[in-house]
C-alpha cells in the first residue's frame, strides 16, 4: 500500500525555491511536483511570481521597532526542521515576512515599495501575471496600513504628479476620486522593467483598496471581473494602458466604482 506524500505549504514550496532545504527534503518536494499536478502549478507559480520583499521594506523595517518585533517574533514556536544549519535570524524570505507582518501589526504604513518580477508571461494572458502580482501585494496591506489622515488636495496632485511623467498620464484628484472611499496615497512603483502606478484608498467598511495602471500596447480591453487572494478585482485596458481596481469590496460595489474610474479617466 503506498503512502500518500503530506502535500508541501508554500513555505515549504518558497524555501525550494530558495534553495533552503536539504538535499533530502528537496528530493521529497521533487516527487511530489512530479506525481501532483496542482503542486506543479503552485511551485511554478510561487518561483514566477515571487517578490523581492527584503529589498522592497526594507526601509520600513529599518523603521521599525526592534525590540518589539524581536519580542513577537520570539513568541512564534520555531518550526521542526531536519536543517542542521540554522540561518541568522531575518536573512531569509520566511522570517522577513514574519517581521514584515508584525510591523503591519504595530500600525507602521508601507511609504515605499518596488514591486519586481521575471519575464515569462503567460501565453494566453500577459496581463493577468501583473494582476496577480499586485493582488500577491495588496493582500498584505490592513488598515493600519493606510492610516493617517487623508492628504488635502494640493498634497494628492503633487503625489498624483509624481506618477504623470512616467506612465504619460495626466491624473488629478477628481480624476481617481473613489466616491465615499478615502484616497490615501499615490506611489510609483514598478514592474517587470515599466512604472506601475498604485493609488491606494481606504474604504470605511472593507479596509484598503488601489487603483492600478501599467503602460499596455494590448488594445482596449472591455471591464471584466474576477478574484484574486479573497479580493474582487475589475479590470480593463485602452489603447495606451492596463487598469485594474482591487479591493475586500462587494462585487456589485466594486463594479459600480471602475465605471466610475473609467469615466473619468478615459474623458
Amino acid at each position: 500500500m503506498t503512502t500518500k506524500q503530506t502535500i508541501p505549504s508554500d513555505e515549504d514550496l518558497t524555501a525550494f525555491i530558495d534553495g533552503e532545504l536539504t538535499a533530502e527534503e528537496a528530493a521529497r518536494i521533487e516527487a511530489i511536483v512530479k506525481e501532483d499536478e496542482s503542486t506543479a502549478e503552485r511551485l511554478e507559480f510561487l518561483a514566477r511570481a515571487s517578490l523581492p520583499f527584503k529589498q522592497a521594506f526594507a526601509p520600513l523595517l529599518a523603521e521599525a521597532p526592534r525590540e518589539k518585533l524581536e519580542t513577537m517574533l520570539a513568541a512564534i514556536p520555531p518550526q521542526q526542521s531536519a536543517k542542521s544549519d540554522p540561518t541568522p535570524a531575518f536573512a531569509t524570505r520566511r522570517r522577513f515576512l514574519g517581521a514584515l507582518a508584525a510591523s503591519l501589526v504595530a500600525g507602521i504604513a508601507i511609504d515605499r515599495a518596488v514591486i519586481g518580477i521575471g519575464a515569462r508571461f503567460s501565453a494566453k494572458d500577459e496581463n493577468s501575471e501583473w494582476r496577480a502580482v499586485v493582488a500577491d501585494y495588496i493582500s498584505l496591506y490592513t488598515a493600519e496600513t493606510l492610516a493617517g489622515p487623508v492628504p488635502g488636495r494640493e498634497d494628492q496632485a503633487a503625489q498624483l504628479a509624481g506618477l504623470d511623467e512616467k506612465l504619460g498620464l495626466s491624473l488629478s484628484p477628481e480624476a481617481v476620486s473613489l466616491p465615499g472611499i478615502e484616497f490615501k496615497r499615490a506611489l510609483l512603483l514598478q514592474y517587470d522593467g515599466k512604472a506601475l502606478a498604485q493609488i491606494a484608498y481606504l474604504d470605511p467598511e472593507t479596509g484598503p483598496m488601489a487603483l492600478c495602471i501599467v503602460k499596455s500596447d494590448k488594445g482596449p480591453k472591455a471591464p471584466d471581473l474576477e478574484s484574486r487572494k479573497g479580493m474582487n478585482v475589475v479590470y480593463w485596458s485602452n489603447a495606451t494602458h492596463a487598469f485594474m481596481l482591487i479591493g475586500r469590496i462587494p462585487v456589485d460595489r466594486v463594479q459600480e466604482l471602475a465605471e466610475n474610474a473609467r469615466s473619468r479617466l478615459s474623458s
